[in-house]
């Protein structure tokens, strides 16, 4: 990555769904900023997600962004929750070194109940479970795994324990999500998503200065931890605290142009974007392999007027195939 520092006026922006590595020496850190338009409105949109689902999903694609593209190596980071509220999946991965898929599923009737109640917030729709974040480098090489319990937290806050337990990394974690209505050039109303988010990390020259307070030893994570640690960390806590929603999502304000003005009294320096896009995994290949490995009857049960169609859960694309291609095999 480059390493030269430039101004703002000679910076050519990163624009929608590219992620902004960052650094400011001033505090020892480093991060990743995001917003995400267009790939946001595809992936959402192909299912029509009910708002409250859609911010969910928005919030877990924007935070597997934020830490997929910081993979060094060829694999995929997914972060999936399941829970047992209206929402009891979410899935979000990044294949590098630019594709991202996400899908949701939730319980209609309930997620009707839960808004008609006024209960919406990410505890309410998620329930009590877990959230995976899972690093797949391929190749024959065993999958990393570290799970955090849904707690009644936000995903940002839950966040920060995973990177505290599996990597002893200070983190925070800023994620925003909107929905804004605009026009079409033929003055047509049209309904757009867009999302944004800010992963800062502390890591300072002198490893014991990372150091915190053990996790608390019953269930869950003690927070009051955040509460102290080196005034570096405490003061670039506060000013990523300091980003709202607005800012993360505002198409007027460039990623860049939000990292100057939380930095630019450390020193805030910016390196290469690197793009995420709209791209799934599934092919007519694979879905193939896996049809190949059903019994005849497993294929009989499965076939229509002789065809069997697969639809993709993450990108809604149908395979269809002839019973006849399984019978020869």
């Amino acid at each position: 990555m480059a390493e030269a520092t430039v101004e703002f006026s000679e910076l050519n922006l990163a624009g929608d769904d590219r992620v902004v590595p960052f650094q400011v020496e001033g505090l020892d850190v480093r991060g990743r900023a995001v917003q995400l338009g267009p790939l946001l409105n595809a992936i959402l949109g192909r299912h029509e997600y009910p708002a409250p689902v859609a911010r969910l999903l928005a919030e877990a694609i924007v935070l597997t962004a934020l830490i997929g593209t910081s993979l060094k190596f060829e694999g995929r980071f997914t972060v999936q929750t399941k829970g047992d509220g209206p929402v009891d999946l979410l899935v979000a991965d990044f294949t590098s070194p630019e594709s991202m898929r996400a899908y949701a599923r939730f319980d209609e009737e309930a997620l009707a109940t839960a808004v008609a109640a006024g209960r919406t917030a990410p505890p309410d729709l998620l329930g009590e479970g877990v959230l995976a974040f899972t690093i797949d480098q391929g190749h024959g090489m065993q999958p990393y795994q570290g799970i955090v319990p849904l707690d009644g937290s936000s995903l940002e806050e839950i966040a920060g324990v995973y990177f505290r337990q599996s990597e002893q990394i200070p983190t925070k974690v800023r994620l925003g999500v909107a929905e804004l209505l605009d026009r079409d050039d033929d003055g047509k109303p049209r309904h757009n998503w867009r999302a944004g988010g800010v992963l800062a990390q502390f890591l300072p020259q002198a490893p014991e200065r990372m150091r915190q307070p053990d996790l608390h030893g019953g269930d869950g994570d003690d927070r009051t931890h955040d509460l102290t640690g080196d005034d570096a960390w405490a003061e670039a806590r506060m000013l990523v605290e300091t980003v709202d929603t607005d800012e993360l999502t505002d198409p007027q304000v460039a990623i860049e142009r939000l990292l100057y003005r939380l930095f630019h009294e450390r020193g805030v320096r910016i390196y290469e974007p690197q793009a995420v896009i709209d791209r799934c995994s599934c092919s007519r290949d694979k879905i193939k392999g896996v049809l190949e490995g059903f019994t005849a009857e497993e294929i009989e049960a499965s076939q229509e007027d002789g065809h069997i169609a697969v639809t993709c859960e993450f990108c809604s694309t149908t395979y269809r195939y002839d019973v006849a291609e399984f019978e020869a095999a």
